[in-house]
């Protein structure tokens, strides 16, 4: 088993994912975000490679990104601190951003160096399947590093099924067309969450873009197999004095039991 299907035996839905961006708030805080989140209930980490041309996000992870990059956030500078951690992290690391950064650090080191950081799971929205096939599968395969991909509302039917063919980890699935960060009408994506989830995919999904409370968790995991919080997170932590106190407040209240009326 990967480390993702471990997780899925053991725990079957309300699944939550949380993104960050490496660097930022201040270019050390890698480590403790991640022990943070690790002790404080999510079940998986995306951790974003910061990039002066980021296509999907919106401006909250757009500035988040440009701030780790003054701080000096690079993938060699993130291996270096995730191979550093004293803490062993053990819940999955996803490791998301874009191609260009990653092919000039070389595919085929970053492969091994994030296996030897503890990396699990790659996220690059910009990879196409044909080139993932043809060129890259075989690299992250050796490495046990397991590709993730996104779907849109727009994604046909017969994409959907060749990416829960090629996929071994979880399923991606953008609430909607538009960046990170925007509000989502959640009843507008009814149609299409009912969709995916009638399509019965042999991997989990998770919902991203627009989950940001108990609400918008609640409701999507209603859907999916649970859901991935970022621009409300980082929001969280952007001014925290103390990330560890601030990470707890967040995820305590995307954790809690709705009130019974």
């Amino acid at each position: 088993m990967n480390s993702f299907q471990s997780l899925f035996a053991r725990k079957n839905n309300n699944i939550l994912s949380i993104y960050f961006t490496a660097g930022f708030p201040e270019l050390q805080d890698t480590n403790v975000i991640l022990k943070a989140l690790e002790t404080h209930g999510a079940d998986m980490i995306e951790i974003g490679m910061p990039y002066s041309d980021p296509l999907a996000d919106g401006p909250v992870i757009q500035n988040s990104g440009m701030k780790a990059l003054h701080n000096g956030m690079t993938i060699k500078v993130l291996f270096d601190q995730l191979k550093s951690n004293e803490e062993k992290i053990n819940i999955p690391l996803i490791l998301m951003g874009y191609l260009n950064p990653v092919l000039q650090y070389g595919f085929e080191k970053f492969c091994a160096d994030a296996k030897n950081a503890g990396v699990s799971g790659i996220i690059l929205p910009d990879l196409p399947i044909t080139e993932f096939e043809n060129e890259y599968r075989k690299m992250l395969a050796q490495n046990n590093l397991n590709f993730i991909f996104l779907i849109t509302p727009e994604t046909s039917d017969e994409r959907i099924r060749k990416i829960d063919e090629i996929s071994e980890a979880f399923i991606y699935a953008v609430s909607s067309s538009s960046i990170t960060g925007r509000d989502q009408d959640m009843n507008a994506q009814k149609v299409y969450f009912e969709r995916i989830k009638n399509m019965n995919l042999k991997n989990k999904v998770l919902i991203g873009f627009g989950i940001k409370d108990n609400e918008t968790f609640m409701e999507a995991s209603k859907y999916a197999s649970g859901a991935i919080i970022g621009t409300a997170y980082i929001k969280a932590i952007g001014n925290a004095r103390n990330i560890d106190n601030e990470t707890k407040k967040f995820l305590n209240s995307i954790l809690q039991t709705p009130p019974v009326h």
